[in-house]
């Protein structure tokens, strides 16, 4: 598993910091526990066994004021030596690749899980004790090195998975639980984003804990990290997940497009938690060619599909079914953009992209119109950039603007009249459209219609597609 600085465990008995011996006999007693935890040379189960019970005993001897205090001129001694030993409690607990997770391994991973979650209790035990106490004022340091690794182990452990059992899931709860209480959190969520606006969170620093294990040579070798991270995704909405989008992209793609289906599925979760929570998801469209460099068409076989094809299709699947019109709305102004960056490889989507734009068409969508304008908007661009293809879908797109426009010309009060005006207008240009790709077969079908319609604004609707075709000739755009 690859390692950086954020996951890295010692392997030197005695340190305690880069470059820095502890200064304390209860510093040393620590750096020699986390030398037991994490040497190769103690990889026997007794002698981890019997570091986690001095560890124990060391904190349960130890007064909070002690187990806070600095080093020297440094706040950070005992605090960051206190963080070191939580990632590697964390990792003791963590479960084994997922070829080797069976029947024993699980077991002996759950037996694991709920000695270390009863020594985090009584570490955040003495959080809580310190933070009560006027003579420690240094635990807020402590917490904020103890907090990351305490909350991957409580998720990991908290979730419905083959290596947990009832004790571990009952010890990790309580963990989750006290920490969110000794850092005044009354929510997951609250403590990822923060509880308010002068608090950052720790999602970043949960996100960070968890990169070394979420690249493409590593993610597969714990089994927890893929669910810590989607459950974690899932907790921030907007406004807050904005600014994380460079983290929590690569590794959602990353895991939608691998092999095995359950996989698939977590990492479409995801990326849908994104789409719906980023509110400026166009951010999106300029990732894309950073993570597709190594994406280029050759020429000769088929062009390979690329993360905007995915997303574009996520959204697809997603915008057929909807009925809510606040998500409707949402899905329908950014879907121009992504028919713009796949261009003329838009028609890889054509069947579902009709489907949408029949669908949304026919559904008032409140006073601004907001869902259908940019719908008209969408069926514009794909005439624009696919219109090769069109043509075999004429009378399905006539029947759908004309119903439209008919719909809109026959609205007593609904809608606004600037707005109604818009939509007309819209609807008309894309008719229009459609009678260039179909070489004017529009113009010849809406003449039975002029005769018998009565709207007059449907009527200057039809004038003006047959004025405009009558005096343009057929150019293929």
């Amino acid at each position: 598993m690859e390692q950086d600085s954020s996951r890295e465990s010692p392997s030197q008995e005695g340190s305690s910091l880069p470059g820095e011996p502890p200064s304390s006999a209860l510093g040393q007693s620590f750096s020699q526990v986390l030398h037991r935890l994490t040497s190769q040379e103690s990889r026997r189960g007794k002698t981890r066994s019997a570091a986690l019970q001095d560890l124990g005993a060391l904190i349960e001897a130890t007064e909070c004021d002690q187990l806070f205090e600095g080093s020297g001129t440094s706040l950070r001694g005992m605090p960051e030596m206190l963080g070191q030993v939580a990632k590697a409690l964390e990792k003791y607990a963590a479960p084994p690749k997922e070829q080797e997770g069976r029947g024993h391994a699980n077991a002996e991973v759950a037996e694991k899980a709920a000695a270390v979650g009863l020594l985090f209790l009584k570490l955040l035990g003495k959080v809580e004790a310190a933070k009560n106490s006027l003579l420690c004022p240094t635990w807020k340091i402590g917490l904020r090195h103890l907090a990351g690794p305490i909350y991957i182990f409580a998720v990991t452990h908290s979730l419905e998975q083959p290596w947990t059992s009832p004790r571990a899931h009952e010890v990790a709860g309580e963990v989750l639980s006290l920490l969110l209480r000794v850092t005044q959190c009354g929510s997951v969520a609250g403590f990822l984003h923060g509880e308010n606006e002068d608090e950052k969170g720790r999602f970043t620093v949960i996100m960070e804990l968890l990169k070394p294990d979420l690249n493409k040579e590593s993610w597969k070798k714990n089994p927890a990290t893929k669910h810590v991270f989607s459950w974690t995704l899932q907790q921030v909405t907007r406004p807050w997940l904005n600014e994380h989008l460079e983290r929590i992209l690569p590794p959602s793609l990353l895991i939608s497009d691998d092999y095995q289906t359950e996989n698939k599925i977590l990492g479409v979760h995801c990326v849908h938690h994104i789409v719906l929570n980023v509110a400026v998801l166009l951010c999106l469209l300029d990732l894309f060619p950073v993570l597709e460099k190594g994406l280029h068409w050759k020429g000769g076989a088929a062009r390979p599909t690329t993360h905007c094809d995915e997303v574009l299709q996520l959204i697809l699947t997603h915008m057929e079914p909807e009925h809510r019109l606040l998500l409707r709305r949402t899905y329908a102004r950014n879907l121009p953009a992504f028919v713009k960056r796949l261009g003329i490889l838009t028609v890889r989507h054509l069947k579902r992209l009709e489907r949408v734009i029949v669908g949304y068409l026919e559904v008032y969508d409140g006073p601004e119109e907001e869902a259908r304008l940019k719908i008209l908007e969408t069926l514009k661009l794909l005439m624009q950039y696919a219109w090769p293809r069109v043509s075999c879908r004429l009378v399905v797109l006539l029947k759908a603007l004309l119903k439209l426009i008919c719909d809109v010309a026959r609205d007593p009060n609904l809608t606004p009249e600037p707005v109604k005006n818009t939509l007309l207008e819209e609807a008309t240009d894309c008719l229009i459209l459609l009678d260039h790709c179909s070489q004017g077969q529009v113009k010849g079908l809406l003449v039975k219609t002029l005769q018998s319609c009565e709207d007059s604004k449907v009527v200057n609707c039809i004038r003006k597609v047959q004025q405009v075709s009558e005096g343009a000739s057929y150019d293929g755009t």
